[in-house]
This record gives C-alpha cells, structure tokens and sequence, in this order.
C-alpha cells in the first residue's frame, strides 16, 4: 500500500499597483485607500503580498509595505499629527542650490567658447546662433528631492521599520526610469535591492525638469511614469493574482468640468503655464495607462486588476494646492469619499470578484452617508510613537500641576 500526498494548493496573492501624481497624487491615494480599507473585510493592506509604487505611490506603497497603516497615514501626512516625525509638503521642494551653482559657474566659460567659434569661423554661423550654447546653463532641475530622502532615511530607521528593501516582510517594488538607456528600473528586484527605499524613493519621484536626476551607483534616475502610469505587470509577473491600483493622475476633461459646476469656461487656460504643462502631462501618461491596462487583459487573461482613479469632470483636485493644509484635508476628504461613492456603485460587479480572493464588500459602510474620514478614524490607533509622546506630555503636565498646586499651598502657608 502506498501513500499518497495531497498538494496544498497555495492561495491567491494580492498586488497593489499606486501611481504617480506629486504630493497631491498622494494625498489623493491615501484618502482613496482608507475608503478601500474600511470598505473591506478580508484585505490587510500591510499585508499584501507585492506593493508597485511608482512617483507619489512609491512614497505610499512603502510605508504601507513598512506597517503603517491606511489610518496612521491619514494622522501622519494629512492632519500633521505627528509631533516626534512631523512631515511637511516642503520637503518636496528644496532647491537644487549645488546644481543650480555649478551652471552658473560655467557661464563664463560657456561665453567665452561661443565668442571664439564666432570669431573663428563668423561665417558658420550667426552671433545669436553661437550663443545658444548658454543652453547648457540650464539646470537639470529646479530641486534636488534630497530632503525627500533625508525624511524617509529617518523614518525608516526607527520604530522596527527598515530602510532595506530585503529586510521587508513582504515585495516592494519601486519603479523609476534610468536617464540614459531610458528603461525602468525596478527596486527592489534582484540586482537592485541593494539600494535604500529611501534614495530609490527619491529617484522615483524625480519628475524631469522638476528634479534634479538621482545618481544611483553611477546611474542616473529619474520618474518612473515617463515609461507607465501604472506598473501593475511587475505585480502580476511576482505572481499577484489580484492587483488593486489606484491611479490619481488624470487630465481634467474642460467642458465636462463647466457642467458639473466644478470650473468655468476659459479656467484651465487662463491658469498659466504649470496647470496647461500639467494637462498635457497627465493627458500623455492616461493615454498610456489605458493603452496598458487594455493590454494587462490580453497577457493576463486569468488574474484581475481593479482600477479607481478621480472623475474627470473634478477641478477641485486639478487645481488644489499642496501647500495648503486645507487643500490637503480637503483632497484626501474628497478621494475617500469618491472612491467610497464608486465602490457602491460597482459592488454588483465587484462583489462576486472579491469573493473569489476572501473578500468581502461591506455595503454597510459604503451606504452610511454620514461616514466621514474623520469619523473612520474614531477607535483608530495613533501611531506607538505618537501615543507615547503624547503619554509622556501628559505625564509632565500632571507633574507640573502637581508641582503648581504644590506651590500655591506653600504660598498660602506663608
């Protein structure tokens, strides 16, 4: 008689593919995933088996890879409730000032070499055209993103978090474009796990023009959606079966916007040139997207991808400010309830898909119109540290009461 052994068939693996967008992007991905987060029963978003992030969702998807949860991400970078690891949007935005500086130094040389083709050979080409060699005073970019990596370095390195790609419990993938062959890069896969998240973070939200490249081990990198908005394929082909993506970046469709009331006629152009190179942008980076994600059905017939992105007629994220602690709120605030209102309307279709993975769509939550992202926070534990550090400050003021009142029977004794 012989045995026979039964194969444990292993269960399905999740993915979950964030995409670009700035800090904005961001902030938007964040309310979006709270809503998720909540909405369902059977999905641990610090639990899932692969994370993609690419710009933006490269910052989100490696906190979430690093414990943090949907809940402390809201407390930490959208209501500032982190007093020990306080995070500010201006992180994102310190000049370049030694890029900046070398460029100006070379101005010297730079005229003097057009002077002397010029005079050289004054038939070649004219005074104006030789002087368009001061191109190359240009800067690479404006920022350097250093303090990006600076904040993330610290962060990562306290708490039981790590900042090393191979350290982490489960596969996270950052994705950023290398400058010269132009092919994305993959941190985090073999070859490349070396890297700290922190400086592959920094690489991937180099947005060109904006960002100073990022030289890592001699290469230099910059945003990875100059290839894809979204990177789900990396998930599928770690062997995700499900990948939820979340994709803040879309162009605001003008006219769409006058008739919900969001905008009037005329905004988008009179708005200047940074809201006009950031249509373009997010026009040329949707159109890929959709392109990729219509191929995704044809290479990976047998798994699903479950997209949730803003609508197209919303000009209040279009034209929200980072800066602006309220604009913040008030983003995250409008991706979690956008993302709740169109879960509630797919759940017909949503729900037998979710079944197949263990999920379950709690249309109980979705249907309370009263649910805010401040009242989902109720009952949501703060970050250890925070609640430490508030423990600690309260611990000091009963001290410091108790030394007051101390003091006033002394001074009534005398």
């Amino acid at each position: 008689m012989t045995a026979t052994t039964t194969a444990i068939k292993p269960g399905p693996r999740i993915g979950l593919a964030l995409g670009g967008g700035g800090p904005l992007g961001g902030i938007y991905e964040i309310g979006a995933l709270r809503a998720l987060d909540e909405a369902m029963d059977g999905l641990d978003f610090n639990n899932i088996d692969v994370y993609v992030g690419v710009n933006a969702g490269s910052f989100v998807a490696a906190n979430l890879a690093n414990q943090m949860t949907t809940a402390q991400l809201c407390r930490i970078f959208v209501r500032n409730e982190a007093e020990v690891h306080p995070f500010h949007p201006e992180v994102f935005y310190r000049p370049a000032f030694r890029e900046i500086g070398g460029r100006l130094l070379a101005i010297p040389g730079l005229v003097s070499t057009a002077l002397r083709r010029f005079v050289n050979n004054p038939y070649d080409q004219s005074f104006l055209e030789a002087m368009t060699i001061l191109a190359k005073a240009a800067p690479a970019g404006l920022f350097d993103n250093e303090g990006l990596h600076e904040y993330l370095n610290r962060a990562f390195n306290m708490l039981g978090r790590t900042n090393d790609f191979r350290q982490l419990r489960r596969s996270l993938y950052i994705v950023a474009a290398d400058v010269e062959s132009t092919e994305a890069v993959c941190f985090g896969a073999p070859g490349f796990d070396h890297v700290p998240i922190s400086k592959a973070i920094q690489a991937s939200t180099s947005s060109p023009g904006l960002y100073v490249p990022v030289n890592v081990d001699g290469r230099y990198y910059v945003d990875g959606t100059l290839r894809k908005g979204l990177h789900a394929s990396v998930a599928f082909e770690d062997g995700a079966d499900l990948v939820f993506a979340v994709n803040p970046q879309v162009p605001i469709d003008a006219s769409s916007a006058v008739r919900a009331g969001s905008m009037a006629p005329g905004d988008l152009t009179r708005s200047g040139m940074p809201n006009l190179l950031s249509q373009m942008y997010r026009t040329m980076v949707y159109s890929r997207m959709q392109s990729g994600i219509a191929q995704y059905a044809r290479d990976y017939p047998d798994k699903d991808i479950l997209l949730f992105e803003p609508t197209r007629d919303d000009a209040k994220l279009f034209f929200s400010n980072v800066f602006s602690f309220q604009s913040r709120r008030m983003v995250c605030e409008h991706a979690y309830q956008m993302t709740r209102r169109d879960l509630l309307n797919r759940a017909d279709e949503l729900e037998p898909k979710l079944a197949k993975y263990g999920i379950r769509l709690r249309r109980d939550r979705l249907e309370d119109e009263q649910r805010t992202i401040s009242t989902s926070l109720y009952g949501e534990m703060l970050p250890l540290y925070v609640a430490k550090g508030r423990k600690k400050q309260a611990q000091k003021g009963r001290i410091a009461s108790g030394l007051g009142n101390v003091s006033d029977l002394f001074s009534k004794a005398l």
